[in-house]
């Protein structure tokens, strides 16, 4: 991004221009040290970035495939190539261990790169229209067109993927895009558009704005010329700004409590535990789909237990920028005292802390919970911290009712042997995904991702989402051809 010389103020990207104002600090979630000061948008702002995109709507559209694919292939190339300034981006802004860091540069380059291909391959269809008589010499052709101006709202947790599978996307389509990126992560935005633009993408078709929330939701609800939005994050603001929203397309990427089901049938459970371990604790459980409720066959129970506890306590906890840590700080301050509260209340009121619930400062130590109790925020709210619940069942069928005994449903994993008990699940689980012989953290990009009830509405994953970016056009001919 470019910076005032001297000073560590990021600038905005508005159509055409890098502008300054009002800046606000963004630190460090380790140790609160200033990572830089970016300018503050206005209204005004996102009134010009509207009108640069509605204007750039016509080139947009115009970009032949061959374009749009080599755009998105040299952003992938530069991530590559820049890999390392991304991923030290994101444990300076967002306080992600520098390992899971890069892996998230390598989801992105997967993202620009599989949307690529499906640029190449976005077209449609011929439809014969003499099927009854008087209609003799009509054909129909179907193809699909940009949406328009796209509004992409995204959380801080994955600050260049979670970006990336909005910016992708809407670039194969030809969408001109408003990006409001998270406050606390907005460099690594600004890092991507620039990226952007060198490639090629026209400049009046790109805005990165720090918007506030209020100026965001007027965007979101007032200004018509938008004409659809992606938000990643709460479901509490993202329903809500789906309610407020008019005519426009909304598409919502929302929270989760995932949930896995262990079986007895499972012939390696020091696998099971690792993977749990890894589920629940990576990047401190800031994930909506981060382990988060662990149901055991009761045979297995006391074992699995155990085994979790035993891997728990190999897990680094620390400095983000060491090759070492496994676990970092919690995003802010409050979030940590929030998590450590919800972790008390749980054992008060019954359930047993197996290890960890204690914090330090943003830190909080890796927690497993037994005993919880429907009800409890630990089991029933998205903790989006290191807590994971682990609780024994006796037959399947109560194991997917607790599974569905949630308001949230984005992903949920099963491990077990038993075609018909997978199929059983498959057909009774209430969520977007049901992920069989791992746990529900996983996710490869180009797979459709969303979820039901409170977890969202639409889909992410490139072609997916190309298709929530389009509308399909009809063409008639008559008596042509």
């Amino acid at each position: 991004m470019k910076m005032r010389p001297g000073s560590q103020t990021g600038f905005l990207l508005c159509g055409k221009e890098w502008i300054d104002g009002e800046a606000m600090e963004v630190r460090s979630p380790w140790d609160q040290g200033l990572v830089g000061r970016v300018t503050i948008a206005t209204r005004a702002d996102a009134r010009q970035a509207v009108s640069h995109a509605v204007a750039s709507l016509r080139r947009t559209r115009a970009l032949p495939r061959w374009k749009r694919r080599e755009i998105l292939e040299d952003v992938a190339a530069a991530l590559i190539e820049q890999k390392e300034r991304f991923a030290q981006l994101i444990v300076a802004e967002a306080g992600k261990p520098v390992r899971q860091a890069r892996t998230e540069v390598d989801r992105a380059v997967v993202t620009f790169k599989t949307a690529a291909e499906e640029a190449a391959r976005l077209g449609g269809e011929s439809l014969p229209l003499d099927l009854t008589e008087g209609n003799e010499g009509r054909w129909g052709l179907i193809q699909r067109f940009p949406v328009g101006p796209v509004l992409a709202i995204t959380a801080f947790n994955f600050p260049l993927n979670l970006v990336a599978h909005k910016l992708a996307p809407a670039l194969a389509a030809g969408c001109p895009v408003i990006l409001k990126p998270a406050p606390q992560t907005p460099f690594t935005a600004l890092a991507l558009g620039e990226v952007i633009l060198k490639a090629g993408w026209p400049e009046e078709a790109l805005a990165v704005l720090t918007l506030s929330n209020a100026d965001t939701a007027w965007l979101a609800e007032k200004e018509e010329r938008v004409k659809l939005v992606s938000f990643t994050g709460s479901a509490k603001v993202g329903w809500e700004l789906k309610a407020h929203s008019g005519r426009k397309r909304v598409l919502l990427e929302l929270g989760g409590n995932a949930a896995l089901i262990v079986h007895s049938d499972w012939p390696d459970l020091d696998e099971a535990a690792a993977r749990t371990t890894h589920g629940a604790f990576g990047y401190a459980g800031q994930s909506c789909i981060s382990v988060q409720r662990v149901f055991v066959h009761r045979s297995i129970f006391q074992t699995f237990l155990w085994k979790v506890a035993e891997h728990v306590k190999t897990l680094v906890s620390g400095n983000p920028t060491d090759e070492a840590t496994d676990l970092g700080p919690l995003v802010r301050l409050g979030e940590a005292e929030r998590v450590e509260a919800w972790v008390k209340e749980a054992v008060e009121g019954g359930a047993k802390l197996i290890t960890g619930g204690e914090r330090k400062g943003s830190m909080i130590e890796p927690t497993i919970l037994t005993g919880t109790k429907p009800g409890m925020k630990v089991r029933d709210e998205e903790v989006f911290g290191p807590v994971v619940v682990i609780e024994p069942y006796d037959e399947f069928e109560q194991a997917l009712a607790e599974v569905n005994h949630s308001k949230y449903g984005l992903q949920a994993g099963l491990l077990t042997r038993d075609a018909g008990r997978i199929l059983t699940a498959y057909r009774e689980l209430e969520v977007g995904a049901l992920i069989v012989g791992d746990t529900p953290n996983w996710r490869l990009d180009p797979m459709p991702y969303g979820g039901v009830k409170e977890s969202g509405l639409g889909r992410e994953g490139i072609r997916f989402a190309l298709e929530e970016m389009t509308e399909p056009r009809m063409l008639v001919m008559t008596g042509i051809g």
